[in-house]
């Protein structure tokens, strides 16, 4: 796996544009609906099961986050907390490139060893993200 700046040709898809769109336009949605008074959505498996399930906590995660109170964000879903600040990272990132006109970084040449060990990585992560979830469930 190799790191890569490289212009995109013009037919390219244009994951900087497309994704700062998206997350902008989710983080503009959802702050309208919560200062029309909306109510928050609640989880079915949560109130199925009585346990949470894989994203618990996100959106109150976010809200926390939103208010600036990282710790609170934290204890709702700290993998929701790193999605989030990653998300903001990538923001910033896509809009400096986009304004000018930039390189974009991109991953190449990955083997199947790697695409692998980021797989079981990215299961390992939430998979501890919910244990933690279950054992702090009396929050929920």
């Amino acid at each position: 796996m190799r790191f890569v700046w490289r212009r995109i040709p013009p037919n390219d898809f244009n994951h900087e544009l497309v994704w700062l769109v998206v997350s902008v336009a989710a983080a503009v949605g959802g702050a309208v609906w919560l200062s029309l008074g909306f109510p928050t959505l609640r989880c079915p498996f949560l109130a199925m099961t009585g346990y949470p399930c894989l994203t618990c906590g996100a959106t109150r995660c976010a809200i926390a986050l939103g208010h600036g109170n990282f710790s609170a964000a934290w204890l709702w879903n700290p993998l929701a907390l790193a999605a989030l600040c990653f998300v903001v990272v990538f923001d910033v990132y896509a809009a400096i490139v986009l304004i000018a006109r930039a390189p974009r970084l991109r991953l190449i040449d990955w083997t199947r060893a790697e695409k692998n060990a980021v797989r079981v990585a990215v299961i390992a992560l939430i998979v501890v993200n919910w244990i933690y979830l279950l054992a702090h469930r009396t929050q929920f």
